[in-house]
C-alpha cells in the first residue's frame, strides 16, 4: 500500500479564492421532450425505472448533476408500469409534467397529476406506478450529487423489508432512553454545555412525511401574490411548506420548492444568496439575467437560473408565467451559510441567524 502524506498549505497569507460559478443556462422544452421520447422508446429496464438525469457540463464525477450539490432527473412510467422499491439517504421534490401516476412512498400511496408536487423524505421506501392509460413523466430533484461528493450517498434497490413485531412501538415507548442516564450540564453561564455521547446517537426525532402540494388547490389561491400590485418588492410566490423542515422553511430537509405567479410586464430588482436555484417554467413566458448575461425562455424549459452567488433577475413577458423553484436553502440555513442580498445596495444578510430582507408588503396589504 502507498504511504499517504498529508500536505500543510499555508492559506494564512493568502487572498480568498474567487467564487467560480457555474454558468447560467437553459435546457429548452425541445431537448426535454427528445429526452422523454427516447426514454420511452427503450425497452422497459428491469427495475422499471426509465430515468435520466438533467447534467451541467461543468459537473465532475462524482457527483453530476445540473448545479453543484442538486440534480433534476426525467422520470417515465409507461401505463401499467411500475419500478421496483428502492430506498436511498438523498431526499427528494418532485414535480409531475406529464399524465398522472402513483407514488408509494413508506405506508402513504400519493396520487398525482400534471403539476402536483410532492416530497420524498431521506430512507423512505418507496416506488412509482402508472395504473392508467397515459405515459407519466414527471421531474425529481435531490441532493444525490452532494452526498455522492461526499462518498455518502448510500442507494439500495429492492431492499428487505423488516415488519415490526405486533406491540413493539408499545414495548420500546416504554422503555428509558439511554440518554436520560447521560451527562447533560452547563459549564459556562454563556449556555456551553458537556453532553454524553447517548446524545449523539439518539437524537429527538421530528416526524418526516411524504406530502403533496395538489395543484388545483394551489393554482386557487396564486392570484393573492400575482395581484400584489406594481409597487410591490418581492417575489410572487408561495413557498411549498413542510412542517418537519421547521425554521429552515423547507419542502425537503435539503430543498424548498416554490410556485411563482408572476402577471405579464413585471421585473424583479437584481439580488443574489448562497443558494442554487433551478426554475421550471411550466406556463408563459420571459426572460432573466444572470450575471450580465440575458436568457430568454418559455413554458416547459428548465433553468438553472442561480447559480450560487450570482447576481440575477426575472422578468415577466406577454401574460406572464408560472415557475417551480427549487432552492437549497434549508441546507444553507443549518449549515448557517445562507447569506442574502436582496438588492445590491442592501447589506449581505445572514438569514436565520440576523433579521433578514424585508418588503413592503405591510403597506399592501390593506390594498388587495
Amino acid at each position: 500500500m502507498t504511504e499517504l502524506n498529508a500536505r500543510f498549505i499555508d492559506v494564512g497569507s493568502t487572498p480568498a479564492r474567487d467564487m467560480n460559478f457555474w454558468p447560467a443556462m437553459v435546457i429548452p422544452k425541445e431537448d426535454i421532450d427528445r429526452e422523454i421520447e427516447r426514454l420511452s422508446d427503450l425497452d422497459r429496464p428491469g427495475n422499471g425505472r426509465r430515468v435520466s438525469s438533467i447534467v451541467h457540463p461543468y459537473a465532475t464525477e462524482p457527483g453530476l448533476g445540473l448545479a453543484p450539490g442538486i440534480d433534476v432527473t426525467i422520470n417515465v412510467l409507461l401505463p401499467g408500469e411500475e419500478t421496483v422499491v428502492i430506498r436511498r439517504n438523498s431526499n427528494q421534490i418532485a414535480m409531475c409534467i406529464e399524465g398522472a401516476g402513483e407514488a408509494l412512498i413508506g405506508a402513504d400511496v400519493i396520487r398525482f397529476e400534471k403539476f402536483d408536487v410532492w416530497n420524498t423524505p431521506s430512507m423512505m421506501l418507496y416506488r412509482y406506478r402508472n395504473s392508467g392509460s397515459e405515459r407519466c413523466v414527471f421531474l425529481s430533484y435531490s441532493n444525490a450529487p452532494l452526498l455522492e461528493k461526499l462518498e455518502v450517498h448510500f442507494v439500495e434497490e429492492d431492499p428487505p423489508v423488516f415488519a415490526p413485531a405486533e406491540g413493539a412501538g408499545d414495548a420500546m415507548a416504554a422503555i428509558k432512553r439511554a440518554r436520560e442516564f447521560a451527562d447533560n450540564f452547563e459549564i459556562d453561564e454563556s449556555g456551553a454545555r458537556l453532553m454524553g455521547y447517548e446524545y449523539l446517537i439518539d437524537i429527538d426525532v421530528v416526524p418526516s412525511r411524504p406530502l403533496i402540494w395538489r395543484w388545483d388547490t394551489v393554482a386557487s389561491q396564486l392570484d393573492r401574490v400575482a395581484n400584489l400590485g406594481k409597487d410591490y418588492r418581492g417575489r410572487r410566490l408561495y413557498l411549498l411548506y413542510n412542517p418537519a423542515t421547521e425554521r429552515r422553511n423547507g419542502t425537503s430537509h435539503s430543498f424548498f420548492a416554490t410556485i411563482a405567479r408572476y402577471p405579464g410586464g413585471t421585473v424583479d430588482m437584481p439580488h443574489r444568496h448562497s443558494s442554487a436555484a433551478i426554475n421550471y417554467y411550466f406556463e408563459g413566458l420571459g426572460k432573466s439575467t444572470v450575471e450580465g448575461q440575458k436568457f430568454e425562455w418559455k413554458a416547459g424549459d428548465l433553468m438553472l437560473s442561480a447559480p450560487g452567488w450570482a447576481v440575477h433577475n426575472h422578468g415577466s413577458r406577454g401574460d406572464g408565467f408560472h415557475a417551480l423553484t427549487i432552492q437549497d436553502h434549508p441546507l444553507h440555513i443549518a449549515m448557517e451559510s445562507l447569506i442574502w442580498q436582496e438588492t445590491l445596495k442592501d447589506p449581505v444578510l445572514k438569514l436565520g441567524a440576523e433579521q433578514g430582507a424585508q418588503t413592503n408588503i405591510g403597506e399592501l396589504v390593506g390594498v388587495r
